[in-house]
């Protein structure tokens, strides 16, 4: 308890304290885009089937599989840390999270070890979704807990910056890659080279999170509540668990639909080369990155609801009659237009929403309550997108069916951020733990 109850960073420290706390989100967002770019490359290796759409369904269905995980993490390791400490337990998930980045990167393909091979594999992605489940719900209260006043969306927005980051060297590594090695040779061993860096890159970033300190506003907690008692101020405040669900899945599904699943939609639906499907991705990144934190800005000074409104009401609209153009006579060109405008939809309404979700949660339960929300609308609806989308087309025969599904997420923001910001959602506090639950962001 005494490591983690440190004096609380001074002011001219904030920029380095993001630059720590989102370090493992870098890492977490690196595997998992890997993952769905190299899905047919893994699905040949570790998932051999007698049909390319039974092996890549496999494949998304273990990459689906860790996020069924997130919620179980969320409540374990969430009570953890609102509990110990925020500080403690982000380098915790940062522990779990490297093993399962170390045995995806490792693990022998199915020729060479069978059926051990694709369980190693769903192994590794499951702990990988058990730390994932509170990773990025701990840095976004750690970030919104030592912002300065004023600037809580500014700062809480780098979260999810930073995964840009990740998605942009990706991208680079892949491009790169492509350029240099033959398609057997990629399929053979070039995909895993990635995985390598990755793995080589997480014993500086548990360095570098090592050195986080706690916030002020968890030392000031003079009652820290119980696992028990926060259970059942969760339960307690399950309609605001719900609807914090509902506002993530806006952003997670339009996220894994406009990055991870990116690469695989224009290289075996549209049929563009990987190259430019790469690229693609790249500016996605790119965007996203520069979107996110000027829209967290610009929410701290008009509010989160107006943006949060008008972005999910926008991708309900416009996203499966952008997709249906882009089908009609596919092209890169057409391919980047459309993901950059998607980019925009998903960086303003996720630059206001992440901080938004830090405000309405009780500061007790605040790292539980969200990174249940998220963990949920993750699980059932954002990391079960590649998958989903892949069966959505395979069923409709519509190549433009991705739309249908970012159409519902964006009816799913606009309605939760209707519920909140109307005031038909509201925090609730139990009487064992009034003293503490009171005080709500």
């Amino acid at each position: 308890m005494n490591e983690t109850l440190q004096k609380p960073p001074p002011q001219n420290s904030k920029l380095s304290a993001v630059l720590r706390a989102t370090s493992g989100n870098f890492i977490e967002m690196f595997d998992f885009f890997l993952f769905g770019f190299y899905a047919t490359y893994i699905s040949h290796a570790f998932f051999p089937a007698d049909s390319e759409y039974a092996s890549l369904m496999l494949t998304f269905a273990t990459f689906g599989a860790g996020f069924l995980m997130r919620p179980l993490g969320a409540i374990v390791l969430g009570s953890y840390i609102d509990r110990i400490g925020r500080r403690q337990g982000l380098v915790l998930t940062l522990a779990i999270m490297a093993t399962g980045t170390a045995m995806m990167a490792f693990v022998p393909g199915y020729a060479s070890i069978g059926l051990a091979a694709p369980f190693l594999v769903l192994l590794g992605r499951l702990l990988q979704g058990f730390s994932a489940g509170v990773e990025l719900g701990g840095v976004s209260v750690y970030l919104s807990e030592m912002a300065t006043p004023g600037h809580k969306g500014f700062y809480v927005s780098w979260q999810s910056a930073s995964q840009q980051l990740a998605i942009v060297v990706a991208a680079l590594l892949g491009y790169l890659i492509n350029d240099h090695l033959s398609k057997t040779e990629i399929a053979q061993w070039g995909w895993r080279i990635p995985f390598y860096i990755g793995c080589m890159i997480i014993p500086i970033v548990f360095y570098i999170r090592k050195s986080l300190q706690e916030t002020e506003e968890f030392l000031a907690q003079k009652v820290h509540p119980t696992t028990r008692q926060m259970m059942s101020a969760l339960a307690l405040n399950w309609r605001l668990v719900l609807t914090g669900m509902m506002l993530i899945v806006m952003t997670t599904v339009s996220f894994y639909l406009i990055t991870v699943y990116t690469p695989t939609f224009g290289k075996t639906v549209l049929k563009l080369s990987t190259l430019d499907s790469l690229l693609v991705t790249l500016c996605v990144g790119v965007s996203n990155f520069l979107w996110l934190p000027i829209f967290g800005a610009l929410s701290d000074r008009i509010g989160r609801w107006p943006i949060m409104a008008l972005s999910s009401g926008l991708t309900l609209v416009s996203a499966y009659p952008l997709l249906s153009w882009l089908v009609s006579a596919p092209s890169f060109d057409r391919m980047l237009g459309v993901e950059l405008w998607l980019s925009f939809l998903y960086a303003s309404y996720n630059g206001a929403t992440i901080a938004a979700l830090t405000e309405i949660i009780p500061l007790s339960i605040r790292t539980t309550g969200f990174s249940l929300a998220y963990s949920l609308a993750t699980a059932l609806f954002g990391g079960l997108t590649p998958l989903v989308v892949t069966g959505l087309i395979e069923a409709t025969g519509d190549k433009a069916a991705p739309g249908y599904w970012m159409g519902m997420a964006g009816a799913s923001g606009l309605i939760a951020t209707t519920l909140i910001y109307r005031g038909f959602v509201k925090v609730r506090t139990a009487v064992p733990l009034a003293p503490v639950l009171q005080e709500s962001a």
